[in-house]
């Protein structure tokens, strides 16, 4: 969940990006979770193919709470 958030939080992602992350791993319900979970959201449209996918404030929260920072040597 860790990494789907953290690439959703690098760049604008569209419905077809996260659609590609999905099918890249058909196995797991991350995608699923995440926008049950109310982490992700979709905006910018009323029509999901052409808005773009944000984290929510929870979702932001649930990726800084897990951030781990190693210090430097």
């Amino acid at each position: 969940m860790q990494q789907f958030l953290a690439w959703i939080d690098e760049a604008p992602r569209s419905y077809a990006d996260a659609e590609a992350w999905r099918r890249s791993c058909p196995h797991l319900s991350i995608w699923e979770d995440a926008i049950s979970g109310g982490l992700v959201r979709f905006e910018g449209s009323s029509n999901m193919t052409r808005s773009r996918l944000v984290l929510t404030p929870a979702g932001i929260s649930q990726l800084q709470k897990h951030d781990y920072s190693y210090p430097a040597p």
